[in-house]
């Protein structure tokens, strides 16, 4: 019996990066998963039962609701109801940089996955969640919606500080409703979303300077967090933004 033991998770962008060690943890700890990617990712689903867990793939481009409502609908059909959305879907383009040079392309295209598209999976996913009896969503954030950057990513971090609105009104319109909404703020992490920021020494430096643990996190260590989100050792957690950024937020000067 493990922490999610009995309930069915939801987990977008979990073909690989972040979603795919949330999708494999969440299994692990008990959860019926449903592993959804813009494209249908059946590796992960073996994985996951070669593991001992039960997953289903599921393909659905988050931008588009009928996509997305079909997700979910397949989702209940398999595992019986919708008790976590995990909605880890999202983009980071390498030509998103300052408010003059980001390309109007790449900002569209930006908050059309990041903040449109995980608000059509709360539109589609929360029917379910309370037909179910309630149950915890995760909308992933960023540490950047916390602070600026004169490495500048203008869209992606404008599209986090969407999320972290969004998840507050969300945690409240449906908190005694037994939904609770909270937003996972990762720090730096080396995934291949971020790989583009990180592909040299000299842009390693630039970020990691900045980070008192002196390291870049793991995609492990931030789904510790999103566990914690979605399980029972939450239940009194709602409309909250979790930081795990090895200190990047809290620092102003950091050790030598």
């Amino acid at each position: 019996m493990g922490r999610l033991a009995g309930k069915v998770a939801l987990i977008t962008g979990a073909g690989g990066g972040m979603g795919r060690v949330a999708a494999e943890r969440f299994a692990a700890e008990g959860a019926k998963v449903a592993v959804v990617d813009v494209e249908e990712r059946p590796e992960v689903v073996e994985a996951i039962a070669a593991a001992g867990g039960e997953a289903i793939a599921i393909a659905a481009d988050v931008r588009d609701f009928a996509q997305v409502e079909a997700a979910v609908a397949r989702t209940v059909e398999s595992f019986g109801g919708l008790s976590i959305l995990y909605n880890n879907a999202g983009v980071s383009l390498g030509d998103d940089d300052d408010a003059v040079t980001t390309p109007e392309s790449t900002w569209e295209l930006t908050m059309d996955v990041n903040v449109k598209g995980l608000w059509l999976c709360c539109k589609a996913g929360i029917p379910a969640m309370l037909e179910s009896g309630g149950g915890s969503i995760i909308n992933v954030a960023s540490f950047v919606a916390h602070l600026g950057a004169a490495t500048p990513q203008l869209a992606y971090t404008t599209s986090k500080g969407a999320v972290l609105s969004m998840t507050r009104e969300i945690a409240v319109i449906y908190a005694r409703q037994g939904i609770r909404a909270n937003a996972l703020c990762p720090g730096p992490v080396l995934t291949p979303l971020l790989a583009k920021y990180l592909s040299d020494d000299e842009k390693r430096n630039r970020r990691l300077v900045h980070i008192p643990m002196g390291r870049f996190g793991t995609s492990e260590e931030m789904v510790n967090g999103a566990l914690f989100l979605a399980s029972d050792e939450a239940s009194f957690m709602t409309g909250q933004s979790l930081l795990i950024d090895g200190g990047i937020t809290a620092a102003y000067t950091t050790p030598e």
